[in-house]
Parts: structure tokens; sequence; C-alpha cells
């Protein structure tokens, strides 16, 4: 699962250096927000320059924003940050469903020739860089990673800083499948169905439940995480679970649970394609905030080799001890 997606669309730099608010970036950015909240997306388009203009069609423009809009909300509060490297002025926007960095960038005719949109976080390390709690396993038999590792090859999360050791596993037959018969159904696929469980005692701190399970191979862009629980840690640690089964959750916020205790089942809801397990450690809650640290399991089998205190690569089969 891929949570957030970073859109960046021309880059026409200026020279700026100031780290105060010129008086052009704040009329640019106001009216941005005005014409964004009201849905005047052609009017935004009309806001850019010539070369944006050129490189970004009028039906892109309002397509682009109308994603975002559907997706984030409107703007609530914007709050000047910087200027970059390449001039853009860094806002931290709150939309009604999430924080991003909008970054607009302007030439001397108050023009937008450089426009970014993508998850804010903090400038700032993580608060450890590795789980300090002994995990397992979140299921009970054999399942097979599709996303996990350090690199862009390995993880697709890789950029994405509150999930970046992320992981994405399924169940797959052995030929390397993860469904049966067409898998035009999701009671074709292994996993879905299959009990999720606490890797660690842990408390709740946030569940999401309702949302529909999707038809496999679409995806739902209004919740992209679907049905979610989220674990806290005694060590501060927050574990993310997302994509459940619709109803299937069993926990609610404040409840304890320990280790190997149901949390639910697994689906294929939010931004989902099929059903699978997203997986990831951060170290604060709110995943717009934090900053995604290394999970090790602590006793596990690694295409049948027993491996101690391991952080599992993309196509590797894993079940606990």
């Amino acid at each position: 699962m891929k949570l957030i997606t970073i859109v960046l669309i021309l880059l026409v730099p200026i020279m700026a250096f100031a780290q105060l608010e010129n008086d052009s970036s704040k009329r640019v950015s106001l009216q941005f927000e005005g014409y964004f909240n009201s849905g005047e997306y052609e009017m935004i388009f009309e806001m850019f320059s010539s070369d944006m203009k050129s490189y970004l069609t009028r039906e892109k423009t309002i397509e682009f924003l109308k994603g975002v809009k559907k997706s984030a909300g409107k703007i609530q509060s914007r709050k000047f940050v910087k200027y970059d490297k390449r001039s853009f002025a860094s806002y931290k926007t709150k939309f009604d469903y999430v924080t991003f960095e909008v970054n607009i960038s302007i030439d001397d005719k108050e023009k937008i020739n450089g426009l970014s949109i993508k998850p804010f976080s903090e400038d700032r390390s993580p608060n450890f860089e590795r789980n300090i709690t002994k995990m397992y396993l979140p299921f009970t038999g054999e399942w097979t990673v599709i996303w996990g590792g350090d690199t862009k090859e390995q993880n697709h999360h890789h950029l994405n800083k509150a999930q970046n050791f992320a992981f994405d596993i399924v169940i797959t037959d052995d030929v390397g499948k993860s469904y049966k018969t067409n898998g035009k159904h999701n009671e074709d696929y292994y996993a879905f169905g299959k009990e999720l469980l606490a890797p660690c005692d842990a408390e709740v701190v946030m569940v999401v439940d309702g949302i529909k399970d999707n038809i496999p191979g679409n995806v739902n862009p209004i919740y992209v995480p679907g049905n979610t629980v989220v674990l806290k840690t005694v060590k501060n640690e927050f574990i993310f679970f997302a994509h459940f089964k619709q109803h299937s959750i069993v926990v609610k916020e404040g409840e304890k649970v320990t280790v190997g205790d149901t949390l639910g089942l697994c689906g294929n809801s939010g931004n989902s394609t099929e059903a699978h397990l997203h997986f990831h450690v951060q170290d604060v809650e709110d995943m717009n905030e934090a900053i995604g640290v290394k999970c090790y399991f602590n006793s596990i089998y690694v295409n049948g080799v027993l491996r101690n205190d391991y952080s599992p690569l993309k196509s590797e089969k894993v079940n606990n001890k």
C-alpha cells in the first residue's frame, strides 16, 4: 500500500533567499487557497505561467485538483515555513483530512510556475531507529512479503517517511499466485478473511471500520488505509495495520491486547487492489507527522530457515517459529 502519492507538477525556479514570506507569495497563495476551496479550478489554471500551462493542460489541472479535494478535503489553515533552494514558498497546510506540504513557486509577474503537494513532515530525526519491543509476525502460517526492505526496488513505500520500512504481505500458493480461480472476487484470494494478530502487548489507540472491501483491481481513494488498527506499545512505538475486511475488527480504542490476540480479518479496503496486510511501525501516532522505523521480528522462519531479530525482504516467505 502506498497511502500518499507525491505530486510534482513543474519546476521552473527563480531566485529567492528570504525566509520571511514576501507579499507576492502571500497574495498568490491566498488566492490559490480561495479558488481551491470554492472549487474554481479553472481560475487556478489561469494563475499559471505560460510554461506551466504548456506543461499541464486545463483538463489535467482540473482533474488533479479535484482528486486532491476528494482525498484531502478543503484547506483549513496554512502556515508559511520557508523558501526552499528551488525558490518554492513552502506551507504547512491542514486540509479536512490530512496535513500536506504545499509548495508554490511564482515568476516576476506573480504567475505560478511550479506547484507540488506532498505529505508534511517536520525536519527532525525519528524518535528511535528500530522497534524496541519484541515483535512477532501478526498472523499464523506462511505468508509472502511482496514489498519489504530499504530500497525503492524492494519497497514501493520507500519514499514515504511514515511508511519507508513498511511491509505488504500476502499468501501465495506453490506457483506463486495469491489467488485461486480467476481472482475476480475477494474470496478468491488466500489472504482474504485470515486472522490478523497483535504482534506484541499494546494498547489500541485507533480503529477505523465500516469501509467496504474493493472489487479486486479497484482502489478506494477516499480513505486510503481502509479499515485500520493502530497499536501503541509501552515504549511509544506505533504499529499501523491497514486494509482490514469490512466490519471484521474485534478490538476497540483504549483496549489492551496481548501478543497473539485477534485484531480482525485481512481484507481489501482502501488503496488496495487485492487482499493483503499492510504493516509498519512509526514513531508517533499521526501518520502525517510520523517517521517510519525499521521493524525486526524476534524469531521467525524465512524461506524455511530460522532467523532471529530479522527484518524480512521482498519475495521472502515468512512464518513464526
